[in-house]
């Protein structure tokens, strides 16, 4: 095994072990890591195999988790929002567009790690449900990013770990498999694709397990400031992003 399959193995085990353990974030990881190694024609589409894989054995494992009413809603509204978020990629504003986004999930993430708690829906909302649901839309067609949104939905409804888990990976499961179907009508489906997918394959079961033990372990306020620690984290690299490209 050379060094180019070792070194995706171990930017997949990561990358899973962190979707596994929080369900969400592994593209942020996985995607410009092996660009690194591989062309972004071929990470991309690997990654989104990965991501189909794990939401598929998580939903299969604790689908009693899943608030499957909550994912329905947040993917009906995400779909007709990818191909905005595709245009906004093409545009000559995505430089203010990440920035206003930057700083909208890091004051929120902020604000909650100070120890200020978000309102907390304590029902299904609608209007919030349908709202993150298309600016989780907008980020995935534009950046592959649909989880902030997502995220701060579940963060409002206090979901305990293993149904937040569930939950996402209810909604990124149909989510990825659309993306994934994209890419194959647009070509970009090739056996190359397929190859990393299935050598990277054993470093991601492992790494799904152990994630699950860890998610399942965590007390639900803990989890929350990983959470928004995370999130924050995000904000910050687009924020980075947005003043790059300026």
């Amino acid at each position: 095994m050379d060094s180019t399959a070792l070194y995706v193995l171990l930017v997949v085990f990561c990358a899973s072990m962190i979707r596994s353990t929080f369900g969400f974030g592994e593209a942020l990881i996985a995607v410009p890591l092996l660009a690194l190694v591989i062309p972004i024609e071929i990470a991309a589409p690997v990654a989104v195999l990965h991501s189909i894989t794990i939401a598929a054995i998580i939903v299969a494992q604790d689908w009693r988790s899943v608030h499957a009413g909550s994912a329905s809603w947040l993917l009906a509204s995400t779909l007709p929002a990818i191909p905005l978020g595709i245009a906004l990629l093409a545009s000559t504003h995505e430089h203010l567009v990440k920035g206003a986004l930057a700083f909208v999930i890091v004051v929120f993430s902020g604000y909650s790690l100070l120890g200020r708690k978000p309102p907390e829906l304590h029902t299904d909302s609608r209007g919030w449900l349908l709202g993150c649901g298309f600016v989780a839309g907008v980020l995935g067609g534009a950046y592959g990013m649909n989880g902030p949104p997502l995220v701060v939905y579940g963060a409002m409804r206090r979901w305990q770990p293993p149904q937040f888990r569930a939950t996402l990976q209810g909604y990124f499961l149909p989510a990825s498999a659309v993306a994934m179907a994209g890419y194959w009508l647009a070509g970009l489906w090739v056996p190359a694709v397929t190859n990393f997918y299935l050598l990277s394959l054993p470093a991601a079961i492992p790494a799904i397990y152990f994630g699950g033990l860890v998610n399942h372990r965590l007390r639900r306020d803990s989890f929350l400031v990983y959470v928004h620690g995370g999130l924050v984290c995000v904000g910050a690299i687009l924020l980075f992003q947005a003043i790059c490209q300026r």
